[in-house]
């Protein structure tokens, strides 16, 4: 598994996550704003002040949201300071470009697959070509629960279900899904595959106690996700420009 692969830890709530996530080792954060009932949803402010304080640790910070209106999503994503845009619903392909076309190429814009368990495809499956040629720079493959629920649903993939949906995707992959250090082996073919640039994890960077980010679990994600290498307790490379981080 290559150094440049990500560990993206999802759903921060207060500066304590943003220390934690960069101390153990992550590469991006995820902060939720328009996500109605969203357990980890933000206000405009929160976004902004915790999108400042992953920069300021060199997290990327990736606004996670189901707002689908361009300009709204445009007007929030600079007043944030956002260093990517992760549309984690069902926006269409103009929404894509119309970001594209608004946004500086600094700003990655990360699309959302929503995969079904039981090989019951992807919801997005004939608009993924779409997708990529509207501007998305990263497509996340996602569980969709069997009642309709997406997005930190701790709800696993089968390895089965990614691989076949691989050979459309143009762009590089995060894989997102109930993922922990335990089932590592299970996706030995996924992480092989040259798209893949690593991983989107929620509930399993969390303290059980306290619910919010742990360093022992976060770190422990790195080493199993990092080919063995604790990178937790060496200096940690900064995040970058959107093309060195989607670089190959």
């Amino acid at each position: 598994m290559s150094s440049q692969n990500l560990l993206k830890v999802c759903g921060a709530t207060a500066p304590q996550d943003i220390e934690a996530a960069a101390a153990a080792g992550a590469d991006c954060v995820g902060l939720w704003h328009g996500v109605p009932g969203g357990p980890r949803e933000l206000d405009p402010d929160g976004l902004a002040a915790l999108a400042a304080a992953a920069r300021s640790t060199g997290l990327l910070p990736v606004w996670v949201t189901f707002l689908a209106d361009p300009g709204a999503l445009v007007a929030t994503a600079r007043a944030a300071g956002a260093g990517w845009i992760q549309l984690h619903a069902y926006q269409p392909p103009a929404v894509v470009r119309a970001l594209r076309e608004a946004l500086p190429a600094s700003v990655g814009i990360v699309k959302v697959l929503h995969v079904a368990p039981g090989g019951a495809g992807c919801v997005e499956r004939p608009l993924i070509g779409a997708y990529a040629r509207a501007g998305t720079d990263l497509f996340l493959l996602d569980t969709a629960t069997e009642d309709g629920r997406i997005g930190s649903t701790g709800r696993t993939l089968d390895q089965a279900d990614v691989t076949a949906l691989l050979p459309r995707l143009t762009r590089p992959f995060l894989l997102a899904g109930g993922l922990s250090p335990a089932n590592r082996p299970a996706y030995e073919e996924v992480v092989a595959h040259p798209g893949f640039r690593g991983i989107d994890v929620d509930t399993a960077a969390r303290d059980r106690v306290t619910g919010g980010f742990g360093i022992p679990e976060i770190a422990a994600l790195a080493r199993a996700w990092r080919t063995g290498v604790d990178r937790s307790s060496a200096v940690r490379p900064r995040t970058g420009t959107r093309e060195m981080e989607l670089s190959s």
